[in-house]
């Protein structure tokens, strides 16, 4: 399906820790089956690594999206989009979004200068260099994920509260704004996990049917991990379930 890592990375970003500490480390791996109404169109991986910039250690994250089976037959998918990212601050320094959706591509380099509230984005397709005005703790798409996960004080926020960032993506800030909708207990391929459920508002139109159109279940433990994901989509709808995972900084709760 298009833009699978896309859509998933724009779900993801309700992911939050209710700890000062990461929920995270280097090392995590895990991995999304999605489909598309009762195709298997795919899947989603998301990875820390340890990287230096500037002589600073910090974190890089990598996501990447793939059609496969019958779906890679009609549309290749191959996306990877990359974020590294402050260990303290939790903002990022540099993202990297380099696509293909059935030939069409995009290839771009941000570098941010969070103290000059300022991006440089890098187009190298069309060979041009544009510099931006930004919010303080301004995220890319990728880095937001992380930097939810961590949220100091979703642990206060009640069904129906909004929790809202900034995130810099195709060449605009927007406010990223996330509905909290209580727990509940759902059944995954690794047992009965006891989740917090977030819906992404989201724009209706042309890729989702309405506002609240996306539903987001994550585990309501230490590592705040996505677990299932749901999208109504203008055009049939969307389902990603964890797959697999590793290296996660706690253990990941099963009730039974």
């Amino acid at each position: 399906m298009k833009k699978i890592l896309l859509l998933l990375l724009l779900i993801l970003t309700a992911s939050f820790d209710t700890r000062s500490d990461d929920a995270f480390d280097v090392g995590e791996w895990f991995k999304f089956r999605v489909h598309y109404g009762f195709v298997n169109a795919g899947y989603a991986t998301l990875e820390v690594k340890d990287a230096f910039v500037n002589n600073k250690k910090v974190f890089h994250v990598i996501g990447k999206g793939y059609t496969t089976g019958l779906s890679r037959f009609f549309f290749k998918v191959v996306d990877t989009y990359e974020s590294y990212i402050d260990k303290e601050t939790g903002n990022p320094y540099q993202f990297v979004r380099n696509i293909n959706e059935g030939g069409y591509t995009k290839n771009q380099e941000g570098f941010f200068n969070q103290s000059s509230h300022r991006v440089t984005v890098k187009d190298y397709k069309k060979k041009t260099e544009k510099t931006f005005v930004i919010p303080k703790n301004t995220q890319d798409i990728l880095s937001a994920f992380y930097y939810l996960r961590n949220y100091p004080t979703i642990d206060k926020i009640k069904p129906g509260e909004f929790v809202e960032i900034d995130m810099f993506f195709d060449d605009e800030t927007t406010k990223f704004k996330l509905k909290f909708m209580g727990r509940e207990d759902i059944t995954t391929k690794f047992g009965v996990v006891s989740s917090m459920i977030f819906r992404p508002l989201v724009q209706s139109g042309r890729v989702f049917k309405e506002q609240e159109s996306l539903t987001v279940w994550v585990s309501d433990d230490e590592n705040r991990l996505p677990i299932r994901i749901k999208a109504d989509l203008a055009v049939g709808s969307l389902k990603a379930d964890l797959d697999a995972f590793k290296g996660l900084k706690a253990p990941f709760k099963i009730k039974r």
